[in-house]
């Protein structure tokens, strides 16, 4: 992706860190409208950011979910019972994505038990209902795997 490295280093002059939930909740935003209208990554990012500040970790997210997505779109399949991704309805798809994504990369830096609360906290703001118990099913089946491989 030609814009990453642009966006990287726009990301890492900022002085200002916004909170990782904070980051999480803007990379939901902006995967959900990259999912919806085909957004460039660059363009969601400062829409989402609505002229704040950019943050090196939301950044880090939207363009390593995009990057890593067939990786992570198959590890959830694989965790999903009589469910198939396109069914889902794209603030749990995109949520998903995140936290698996967060598991699988970035399981050194940010406990997986955070990443998993944090992720079932922003689906009961975001998603319906029923998002935070089936986000929290496929999320503690995504983390069992990986931590069996």
């Amino acid at each position: 992706m030609k814009n990453r490295q642009n966006l990287i280093n726009f990301s890492k002059g900022v002085k200002c860190i916004m909170k990782r939930r904070t980051a999480r909740e803007k990379a939901l935003q902006a995967l959900f409208q990259i999912d919806i209208s085909n957004t460039e990554p660059s363009a969601a990012i400062e829409h989402v950011l609505e002229g704040e500040a950019g943050d090196e970790y939301l950044t880090s997210l939207v363009l390593g979910v995009i990057e890593q997505k067939a990786a992570i779109d198959n590890l959830i399949s694989e965790n999903l019972e009589k469910w198939s991704m396109d069914r889902l309805a794209t603030v749990d798809r995109n949520l998903l994505r995140i936290a698996a994504y967060e598991m699988k990369f970035f399981r050194t830096e940010v406990p997986e038990n955070v990443i998993l609360d944090e992720a079932i906290e922003i689906a009961k703001i975001y998603g319906d209902d029923q998002s935070s118990k089936f986000i929290n099913g496929v999320l503690s089946k995504v983390k069992n795997k990986l931590q069996n491989n």
